[in-house]
């Protein structure tokens, strides 16, 4: 598959991260991770990875609002219940009847979240083995990389709707409820451990037993993927369980673990053979001199001449000191030949040049070795000589050592060897042939086999690609739920408030009308309705001074202004009108200004009106 082109801005963005904060994201994939940052950017009003990385590096608060933007702290209560079912009714059972009883049992919550998986586990566990021998036996330890995570997961208090997929029975048994809140026990909630774990670059826990990592693994590429199961195999217990995702899979490691459930995506570690430390033989403790037996140096003397490799010793002057017996045999040595000058001797230049190595071990004071030399005499043998200068302990030599040591029976193997590879050249060049019609059998397979792979890993690929977006999305349902249950609160207060000011208008005895400052009717109570026929639909939104009323209301346009002006008196203002009846009243409208509670400024003017009897003739 082509890779896509990584934008270089996004990834110094990612190093920034890193090297700041310690949040190495650059094994996550890019896509969603991209897609992550791109949001926080929106909210911040950038669309800039370099001025982003600038901000962050003034505004420190940036930094926490971005990780709760990327790690997607999606979790649940027996998540996807049917996997856990399997585990409690068919993988534990089956795990613990090869166990002791009172063996201990190691788990490992990776990427825990808030904790509902960790504390999950725990009661799966419980009611597996009993309380008793729960509390005794089971240690789980929960990690992640979002401390303000943790932080919620260790005080293990949860809301009502956080609760939901508990099974009532399990949250009667295992949760206390304190006001609008349920809290997981505390006498278990001991045995869970919460610590932050970054799963690329910190050490994984060991000698776990369960290894629980769902929905998480598939935020990572396959090479970080590959990484982080390495170390579950190694945190792993021989025997042990990994349980994984609904959107992952093990197909390319199945080297590592194979499936027990697959469908369920609950796996256990294949075994690998350790290598076994070689034993070092230690040497026997040498025997001071002053201690030897008197036989001890004709015991030497009789190893030394009973040894099954041809050995002399030459003094610094080349004079033959030392000749074992099978030196003496098999060059011919005899016994006045001992004292002589080694160049006397035919063995100083046959089979090999013997006064040159000599000299030449004792300039550079080290073995010299000449390999595979030939000695023909009456059958053919070979030898590796090796001249060995002996010190006298301040960096002078006191003489050489000899050794002919015999190759002779390697030299034939050798041969042997060369000769089998002759003939299995003959047999090779045979096979030739065929193995070049099984090549391009192979090469037709392979190219096949890949194509597949290929398809695989894009669909594994575009498989937990969905599972991140329905992660982000369910994340955005639930800020969306929040936000339209703080709204729908606010509009409920409103309908109260409403409901109180509707109800204090209608108790008035008077009509009351409320305008604008631009004189439009903004409230019309029912008196106001009675008195001059008009309803509130009728009228409210409309200029006050365009409604045909039995009211001159041109002449309120003085004791409106006056109020709008000074914002701090009433004004009122007695008229003749005739009301929806036709009767001729006597009207007093009072104009008073509406003040605003807390700007204290004019947002408008209340007209109370009051019919007053008239001393005129009626209508």
């Amino acid at each position: 598959m082509a890779t896509t082109e990584r934008d270089p801005d996004f990834e110094a963005l990612l190093e920034l991260l890193k090297r700041d904060r310690g949040f190495d994201f650059t094994g996550y994939k890019r896509t969603s991770l991209q897609r992550r940052v791109d949001k926080r950017m929106q909210a911040v009003g950038t669309d800039d990875y370099r001025e982003y990385a600038r901000r962050l590096q003034e505004d420190d608060t940036e930094y926490s609002e971005l990780f709760n933007t990327v790690l997607i702290n999606v979790t649940a209560f027996f998540r996807d219940d049917v996997p856990w079912q399997v585990l409690a009714n068919e993988v534990l059972p089956r795990m613990l009847e090869d166990r002791a009883p009172d063996s201990q049992i190691r788990v490992w919550s990776a990427g825990c979240a808030t904790g509902e998986e960790a504390y999950t586990l725990a009661m799966v566990l419980a009611e597996t083995l009993g309380l008793n021998a729960y509390r005794e036996r089971v240690k789980i330890y929960a990690t992640d990389i979002d401390d303000n995570a943790l932080a919620r997961a260790r005080h293990a208090s949860y809301t009502d709707k956080e609760i939901e997929g508990v099974p009532p029975d399990l949250l009667e048994r295992y949760f206390e409820r304190n006001d609008n809140r349920y809290l997981f026990r505390k006498d278990l909630r001991r045995t869970v451990i919460f610590g932050r774990n970054d799963l690329i670059q910190d050490a994984p826990i060991s000698r776990v037993d369960i290894l629980v990592c769902r929905n998480t693994l598939m935020y990572f590429d396959s090479r970080t993927q590959e990484k982080i199961l390495a170390r579950f195999h190694f945190a792993l217990n021989e025997g042990g369980l990994l349980f994984l995702g609904r959107a992952e899979t093990l197909l390319t490691h199945s080297n590592l673990f194979v499936p027990l459930d697959l469908k369920r995506r609950i796996f256990t570690k294949t075994p690998r053979m350790s290598l076994r430390d070689r034993l070092l033989a230690a040497s026997p403790a040498g025997i001071e001199d002053g201690a030897r037996p008197t036989s001890y140096s004709r015991l030497r003397e009789a190893g030394f001449e009973s040894s099954s490799t041809a050995q002399l010793v030459v003094d610094r002057n080349g004079f033959v000191i030392l000749a074992s017996g099978r030196a003496r045999t098999l060059f011919g040595i005899s016994a006045s030949d001992v004292g002589r000058p080694l160049q006397d001797l035919e063995l100083s230049y046959k089979p090999v040049d013997l006064r040159s190595r000599i000299d030449e071990a004792y300039a550079e004071r080290r073995p010299v070795t000449i390999s595979d030399v030939p000695w023909h005499q009456g059958e053919e043998r070979w030898f590796d000589v090796t001249v060995t200068p002996l010190g006298d302990g301040t960096g002078g030599a006191l003489g050489a050592s000899i050794l002919f040591t015999e190759v002779t029976a390697y030299k034939r193997l050798q041969r042997e060897l060369e000769h089998a590879n002759e003939e299995l050249e003959a047999a090779y060049e045979e096979l030739q042939s065929t193995n070049e019609e099984l090549e391009t059998t192979n090469e037709e397979l392979q190219s096949t086999v890949e194509e597949l792979e290929t398809t695989n890993e894009e669909l594994q690929s575009t498989n937990e690609e969905l599972e991140t977006m329905n992660e982000e999305l369910q994340a955005t349902n639930e800020e969306l739920q929040t936000i339209n249950d703080e709204l729908r609160r606010r509009s409920d207060e409103l309908n109260v408030a409403n409901d109180f000011l509707a109800s204090v208008f209608e108790s008035m005895h008077g009509g009351v009308v409320v305008i604008d400052p631009q004189l439009h009717v903004l409230v019309w109570n029912h008196q106001a309705e009675d008195l001059w026929g008009l309803r509130a639909d009728e009228v409210e939104g409309s200029h006050l001074l365009n409604l045909d009323i039995g009211l001159p209301v041109d002449q309120l346009r003085p004791a409106i202004r006056a109020s709008l002006t000074d914002g701090a008196s009433e004004h009122e203002v007695t008229l003749v009108a005739r009301n929806r009846r036709g009767k001729t009243i006597s009207c007093r409208v009072t104009a008073t200004p509406l003040r605003s509670r807390y700007e204290k400024s004019v947002s408008g003017v209340i007209l109370m009106m009051e019919e007053r009897p008239h001393d005129g003739d009626g209508a």
